[in-house]
């Protein structure tokens, strides 16, 4: 039986592919989804994959991460600089987390420099496109090894 690493997505990502394609791309949220979970899959990972516009959904999965999971993977969008709720349910969190964003977050508008899950995250991968939740999966397998 594979663990389980979370896979949380927030607000707006829903809109991949067409959002922004010169921000975030053409990958769409669901090509995101395949290319993490065979990531996942060649790493012995089982990747749950979930999207929601609603903090509160999201607070939710960071607590089921607590029970179910062995790691957990954020790009918490818009609410990376806003919320200080989902802050608090990744510091509760006693499982590793990566923070993953499309774009380099720190080449944008200030306001996009500071983030709340950065502070309970283990490592930051940002400015990579889709090809950064492979790198967070990829991230994440070796934390999982060191534990």
């Amino acid at each position: 039986m594979s663990q389980i690493v979370y896979v949380i997505n927030g607000p707006n990502l829903n809109l991949l592919g067409s959002r922004e394609p010169d921000v975030y791309g053409h990958t769409t949220l669901s090509d995101i989804e395949t290319i993490a979970t065979k990531a996942g899959a060649s790493r012995g990972l089982s990747i749950e994959f979930l999207q929601s516009n609603e903090e509160g959904a999201l607070v939710n999965w960071i607590q089921e991460a607590r029970e179910k999971a062995v790691g957990l993977i954020i790009n918490a969008a818009g609410y990376t600089h806003t919320s200080v709720a989902i802050m608090d349910a990744l510091l509760a969190s006693d499982i590793p987390i990566i923070e993953v964003h499309l774009s380099n977050i720190y080449k944008r508008e200030d306001f996009r420099h500071h983030s709340y899950v950065s502070k309970a995250a283990s490592g930051v991968i940002c400015g990579f496109g889709a090809h950064g939740y492979t790198l967070a999966v990829d991230a994440m397998a070796n934390l999982l090894k060191s534990d």
